[in-house]
C-alpha cells in the first residue's frame, strides 16, 4: 500500500489564511469631483500614492501622463452627475482599460468618508476585479443620446410654455382651450397668433379660418372668444408665443443635427444609397421627427423593431441611443433585462424568499420600455392579453413592468439575432398558460373525487 500524503502545514503550524489575488496589479483609483480629482495607484516597489489633481484640462492631461510613466493600464473611476465625462473620453482615448462604477454598487471604509479614502477604496476594489463596469456605448451613440436629451428638453420647455398661454387665456377669461381639444393645433395657434397681435373681436379673429373641422358649434366658439383683453396680458402672451417659436425651432435644429448623424450611421454599404431614402409619407405630428426616422432605424439596425406592439421610431431611437447596437454586452435576454431593472430579484434568505428589492432607474431605454408597455391596455394582440390578465390579477403596477420586460427580451433578440417580429413566438406562452389552468383544474377536482375531461378541440 503506498504511503498516506502527508497535509502540507504553514511553517508556523497553523494554517495558511486565504486570500485576493490581485487581476489588475497595475490599476488605479479616481474618485471624481466637480474641481479636482482625487487619485490612488501603487507607484515603484508597490508603494501607494495619492495625488490631487484639479479638474482643468492641463491638470487631466498632466494626470494621464503621470499614469504612463506609472505604468497604469487599468483605472476605476466614480460616476459622479456629468464631471466623470471628461476624464473618461481623456483616458479611454489614450488607451486605458477604463471602468465606470456606479457609487451605489460599492461601500466605502468603515469610519469618516473623505475623497483620500474612497479613492485608495476603488482603487483596492479595482486592484481584485470587484468593480462592475456601468454600460458606456460607443461614441457615436454618446452623441446621438446628448441631442435626443436636449431635444426632450426643449420639448418639455415648449410645453411648460403653452401651459402658459393657456393660463394667460384664462385670466384673459378666454375659454379656446375648452372648446378646442389642441390648442397647439393650426387653428388654435391661427386664434391665439391674432389675440396677439390686438385682435379682440371674435369676428376678426375668426375671419379666413376655416372651422369646419371644429367639433364645436359656431356659437360656442364665438362665444368662447369674448375675452377681457387687457394690454398687458396681451403682450405677456406675445411674449409667450415667441417663446413657443422659438422651442420649436431649436427641436428642428437638433433634428437637422439627429439626421445627419444617422446618415453617418449608415452601413458602408448603404451610404450609396442615402438619396434613395423617401421624405415622410404623413405630415409630422406635433412632436414627431419631420423627416423618414423609421426608414433610417430599419436600415441602421437591420430589422424593423417598429413591429414590436407599442415601440414607435421616437421609442426605438432613444432605446438604441442609450443601449446601442452591441447585444453581446448582455450574455443573455436575462442580462438585458435586469441591467433595466427590468427583471424581479428576490431577497433569499434560509432558502425562501423574503421579499424583492425595491430599485429604481432613470434610464431613459427603461422608461421607454414602460411607456410602450403602459399602451397595451388596449392592445388586442398577445401582450395586450397579457397586460390585462396581470393587471386584472397583480395591478397595473407589476403588469406594467412585466410586459415591458417582455418588450425588452424581443427587443435584444431581434438585435443579436438579426430576426423579425414573429406574434407566434410571443403568443407560445398562450398555450402553456392553457395546459397550467387544465393542470390545476385537474388537480381540484382530483381533491373532490371528480375527474376532469378535456374536450377535443
Amino acid at each position: 500500500m503506498g504511503k498516506k500524503k502527508q497535509k502540507e502545514q504553514h511553517p508556523t503550524g497553523a494554517a495558511q489564511p486565504l486570500q485576493l489575488g490581485i487581476i489588475h496589479p497595475a490599476a488605479a483609483g479616481i474618485d471624481v469631483g466637480s474641481m479636482k480629482m482625487m487619485v490612488s495607484y501603487s507607484g515603484p516597489d508597490e508603494v501607494p500614492v495619492v495625488k490631487e489633481y484639479d479638474a482643468y484640462t492641463s491638470d487631466l492631461e498632466q494626470m494621464v501622463l503621470d499614469f504612463k510613466q506609472a505604468g497604469i493600464t487599468h483605472v476605476g473611476m466614480e460616476a459622479t452627475g456629468v464631471y466623470w465625462m471628461s476624464a473618461f473620453d481623456m483616458l479611454d482615448g489614450q488607451g486605458f482599460k477604463v471602468t465606470l462604477v456606479n457609487a451605489r454598487h460599492f461601500k466605502n471604509v468603515d469610519g469618516q468618508k473623505t475623497d483620500v479614502k474612497d479613492c485608495q477604496w476603488i482603487h483596492t476594489l479595482h486592484a481584485h476585479g470587484l468593480l462592475r463596469a456601468s454600460h458606456i456605448p460607443e461614441e457615436c451613440y454618446r452623441e446621438l443620446r446628448t441631442y435626443i436629451g436636449e431635444r426632450c428638453n426643449l420639448q418639455n420647455e415648449k410645453s411648460d410654455t403653452l401651459n402658459r398661454i393657456q393660463k394667460v387665456l384664462t385670466q384673459m377669461n378666454v375659454k379656446l382651450q375648452h372648446i378646442i381639444s389642441d390648442i397647439e393645433g393650426v387653428i388654435g395657434m391661427q386664434i391665439i397668433e391674432r389675440i396677439a397681435e390686438g385682435v379682440c373681436s371674435p369676428e376678426a379673429l375668426l375671419a379666413g379660418i376655416n372651422t369646419r373641422p371644429l367639433k364645436a358649434s359656431s356659437e360656442d366658439l364665438h362665444k368662447s372668444l369674448q375675452g377681457i383683453f387687457k394690454p398687458y396680458l396681451v403682450r405677456v402672451l406675445a411674449h409667450h408665443l415667441a417663446s413657443y417659436r422659438f422651442y420649436k425651432k431649436q427641436m428642428l435644429s437638433y433634428e437637422v443635427e439627429i439626421e445627419f448623424l444617422l446618415n453617418k450611421m449608415l452601413p458602408d454599404e448603404q451610404k450609396k444609397d442615402v438619396k434613395k431614402i423617401s421624405a415622410k409619407a404623413t405630415k409630422a405630428r406635433k412632436n414627431q421627427y419631420h423627416f423618414n426616422l423609421k426608414e433610417y432605424l430599419h436600415r441602421i439596425v437591420g430589422v424593423d423593431l417598429t413591429q414590436i406592439d407599442g415601440l414607435d421610431e421616437s421609442s426605438v431611437l432613444t432605446i438604441i441611443g442609450v443601449v446601442g447596437l452591441n447585444m453581446n454586452k448582455w450574455a443573455t435576454a436575462e442580462h438585458f433585462a435586469s441591467w433595466l431593472n427590468l427583471a424581479a430579484r428576490p431577497k433569499i434568505t434560509g432558502g425562501k424568499v423574503v421579499g424583492h428589492q425595491k430599485r429604481f432607474t432613470n434610464n431613459p431605454a427603461t422608461q421607454a420600455f414602460r411607456m410602450a408597455a403602459q399602451t397595451m391596455w388596449q392592445n388586442k394582440g398577445v401582450l395586450g392579453r397579457l397586460y390585462r390578465r396581470l393587471a386584472h390579477t397583480k395591478g397595473s403596477k407589476k403588469a406594467i413592468k412585466a410586459v415591458a420586460r417582455r418588450l425588452a427580451i424581443i427587443f435584444y433578440h431581434m438585435v443579436k439575432r438579426q430576426s423579425s417580429y414573429d406574434p407566434k413566438l410571443v403568443a407560445l406562452d398562450e398555450q402553456k398558460i392553457k395546459d397550467n389552468k387544465i393542470a390545476r383544474l385537474q388537480k381540484e377536482a382530483q381533491k373532490l373525487g371528480c375527474r376532469l375531461e378535456v374536450l377535443a378541440a
